[in-house]
């Protein structure tokens, strides 16, 4: 099955890395950028808007067929039974405060299941990218999650955003730290999911995140020999939700902690 999705994952390769390039023109020259305001602490620039509606356009133009659902703008039916699932800047607020940790992102999905992911990071060239039984790679190189580092030796990266009530994030940083973790965001949860699958963080909570956000990184962390919370892909694109994702000995515990704190 692998093989039938590889000429997609070494497109959306080349076409993360192309975005990538157009971002970072974007990014070196924010004192020209257009920005406005979606929500409190939710932000969109013309680089976003522009740099999907690139990535749009080259998909339409290899695989005219296959769907396409974006942060930025309107989904676009498809008739293959394949879609693409984009972020082109996720990590808006970095970007535009000039935090160079963001990165573009896309996932491919069918019959309810990931089967491609990308996340590329253009300020320091590296490139994340899954194909469903094929592993994860960095630059070419195999990832695998963190093996063997308890809770109280490493970091766990939690996700916060307006979509949720604020009060909500407290409990899990609580228990986190309590568990004697060391608590991480960097307001990007797609690249957080990609250190996690990296083995630079041992996992990732979140209460509610976007499909174009969680996709491709949660089959990284899969891929890389990590666990995650089943999803049906297409729930994910309709409504979003809640993912905990995390390296085997943890995992478990991150499950726990979310349903304590978000029982309700």
């Amino acid at each position: 099955m692998s093989e039938k999705y590889a000429e997609r994952r070494d497109f959306a390769v080349a076409l993360c890395r192309e975005a990538g390039a157009r971002a970072l023109e974007y990014f070196r020259d924010r004192d020209n950028l257009l920005v406005d305001s979606k929500g409190a602490q939710d932000w969109v620039s013309e680089a976003d808007k522009n740099v999907e509606l690139f990535i749009r356009e080259r998909i339409a133009q290899a695989y005219p067929a296959d769907g396409i659902f974006g942060e930025e703008h309107a989904a676009k039916v498809g008739e293959s039974g394949f879609d693409w699932v984009i972020d082109p800047i996720d990590g808006t607020t970095n970007f535009v405060n000039g935090i160079p940790a963001w990165t573009i992102v896309l996932a491919g999905v069918s019959d309810g299941r990931t089967h491609v992911g990308v996340i590329y990071e253009p300020n320091v060239d590296e490139m994340y990218e899954t194909l469903r039984g094929e592993g994860a790679k960095l630059n070419n190189k195999p990832m695998s999650v963190a093996k063997g580092v308890p809770m109280d030796s490493g970091t766990v990266s939690i996700g916060y955003s307006n979509r949720v009530e604020a009060e909500n994030v407290l409990p899990v940083i609580a228990a986190v730290i309590g568990r004697g973790a060391l608590y991480h965001r960097n307001a990007s949860g797609a690249l957080s999911l990609a250190y996690v699958a990296a083995g630079r963080l041992l996992g990732y909570v979140e209460e509610h995140m976007n499909a174009w956000d969680c996709l491709a990184g949660q089959l990284m962390v899969e891929e890389a020999g990590g666990r995650i919370e089943e999803q049906d892909a297409r729930d994910m694109i309709r409504g979003g939700g809640r993912v905990v994702a995390g390296a085997r000995e943890v995992f478990d515990t991150l499950v726990a902690i979310a349903d304590d704190a978000w029982a309700g």
